[in-house]
Parts: C-alpha cells; structure tokens; sequence
C-alpha cells in the first residue's frame, strides 16, 4: 500500500484507510464482532494503517470493536475518532451536539479506554457547535496535546472560515468531509483553504454510502434500520435518476478493467496527493476490491473525460434532510 501524508503535518498513512462505522451502526444491524475483528486485521496485514471510528458509532461499540481489533498493532497503525455529540445514556440516540470543553476532556477519557490508548492519534470535532466558539474547542484541544492525551487535532464538515479559526489556534491536521463525484462540495471552498493552509482531507462516503459501487438500484431494499432510508438521496426515484454516474464509472471501467468502485477511489486519490478516501466494507473481497484501486492509474484525459461528463450528470436530493444536515455524525 502506498502510503501518503496529510498535508504539511507530517502524519504519513496508507493512502487509503478505514471507515469502520457501518461495521456497527447506520447500514443494519451491528455485524458479528468477531468477523469484524478478522477483518480489521486483515486490512492491517493488507497495508491499511489509517482508521477512523467515533463515540457515536453505535454509541461506543465502534471503539470498542476498533480498539479491540488493532490493540496489537499498537504504533503500526493511526486511529482517528471524533466528539462533539450529545448522547442519551438510556436510549444511545444523539440529542444534539456539545463541544464544550468539559465534555471534550469527558470524551477523550471514555475514548481513550475504549480504544486502549495512551493517547488518541487524530482527535477530530464531528460537527461544528454554534454555541460553542471555535476557538475554545481548539485550546482544549491544544491543552489535550501538551497532557500528552491527544497527538493531533481534526475537524469534520467545518466551513472555510471555522478552518481557519480553529488553525490559528491549533494547527489542524486534518479536515473530514464527505467527498466523492457525486458529493463535491468541497471543491468549492473548502480543498481551496486547506490547501493553502497544508491541511490534509479525509472523504469519508467516498463511494456514496455504496451508492457508486453499481451493486445499488431503484429496487434495493435496505434494512429498516438502515439510515439510507432517510436520506432524499436515496429514495427510489433519486437512484434511477442517480444511475448516470454510476453508468459513466462503469464506462470508464470497462476500460480500465476494474470496477466503479475502483474508479470512484481512483478518481479521489488523483485529485491531490494530500488527500486519503476512507471507504468502509465488511467484506474481505470489498477490502481487497477497495485497496487494488490504490495501484489504479488514470491518465489525465481519464480524469478530463470523468470530469465533463459528471459536470452535465445533476445529482438528484441532498446528502441529508435538512433536520438531520447539522445533526448528524454519519
């Protein structure tokens, strides 16, 4: 596995890495952990040494599972999480966002247990709190540092300006959001100013939450459990509209010989060199699918084909519905 480095901080990972969410919550049931803990493993074995989790992935059952499974590969690996959820201790369901600085400190605790670590290598704000300035967030963060809790501070679905507060505090390694053809807002201000703050990007979704795999349809029935059956992107009349990009990643792959998953991650890695997809599976054959794209080239009239044809594609329904756009650690 090739490896890469976000942005100017030095932070070298495998230029793909993990999202381990949908092992435990969002797409259906929790999997089985074991199988999960093989899995994880075996990614690490594959060259995968970058993995991201969060408190709110389950709650708490993802870290658990994330540090349970790569508690061996201690100082081989890098594991982000997240704050900044509040969290119902009776029900698990999220109730709002908090990033307080006492509830920082109480996260990192919790966290720090669950993961088995002496200190969290990538320590990202999940969603931006309005009541909370960004500023303080970033000291708490910069003091977690310097007590040796934390190694470095990263913030998820933050606009331009919030970046560049935060930085002025902390420097930020690392700016989370979902990123991928069909999901390209960032391009717009976001890759421009952690570009020129040499900040490096993490996509999550880049593969449209399974969406740009082509295994989903207009008749795909999801689980009632699966969040995707909230989301206007996903409706049935939203996929067979949404069907032209992954028919043009099937075009392109038929030539290259690969899947569209393949060309989704090939396109992302081809942006920049500082930025690193973190498609989640748990599947071994997905995983392997997954890091093979890594070794995928795309020439530039590839990349100059990919990009005029998905301009004239108008991608039908947001990522979320409006309750759920602030709200929302998936």
């Amino acid at each position: 596995m090739q490896k890469r480095k976000l942005g100017k901080s030095g932070l070298e990972v495998s230029a793909l890495g993990f999202g381990c969410m949908g092992m435990t919550s969002a797409y259906g049931p929790a999997h089985d952990k074991k199988d999960m803990v093989a899995l994880l493993r075996t990614a690490v074995e594959r060259g995968v040494t970058f993995f991201d989790t969060a408190e709110v992935y389950g709650p708490f059952a993802n870290e658990e599972l994330v540090g349970e499974a790569l508690a061996p590969f201690k100082g081989q690996v890098v594991i982000a999480t997240k704050f900044g959820f509040k969290i119902d201790p009776k029900t698990g369901a999220q109730t709002g966002v908090d990033s307080r600085p006492q509830h920082i400190r109480k996260v990192v605790e919790a966290s720090l247990n669950r993961l088995k670590l002496e200190a969290i290598d990538l320590l990202y704000q999940h969603r931006v709190d309005p009541d909370v300035p960004i500023e303080d967030v970033a000291g708490t963060v910069k003091d977690l540092i310097r007590e040796g809790k934390v190694n470095r501070f990263g913030l998820s679905e933050a606009g331009a300006q919030t970046i560049r507060r935060a930085h002025a505090v902390q420097p930020v390694t690392a700016l989370q959001s979902e990123y991928s053809l069909w999901s390209r807002d960032p391009e717009e201000d976001v890759l421009p100013t952690v570009e020129e703050l040499g900040i490096g990007f993490v996509a999550y979704s880049p593969l449209g939450r399974g969406f740009l795999t082509g295994k989903i349809d207009e008749n795909t029935q999801f689980d009632k459990s699966d969040f995707r059956n909230l989301l206007p992107r996903f409706t049935p009349e939203a996929r067979h509209l949404n069907q032209a990009i992954v028919d043009l990643l099937d075009e392109i792959a038929d030539r290259k010989k690969a899947t569209p998953a393949q060309i989704a991650l090939a396109w992302l890695l081809a942006q920049k060199p500082w930025i690193v997809p973190i498609p989640g599976t748990t599947k071994v054959s997905r995983l392997e699918e997954n890091i093979a794209a890594a070794l995928l080239t795309l020439s530039v009239a590839d990349l100059r084909e990919i990009d005029s044809a998905a301009s004239e594609i108008a991608v039908e329904g947001p990522r979320y519905p409006e309750r759920m756009q602030r709200l929302t650690g998936l």
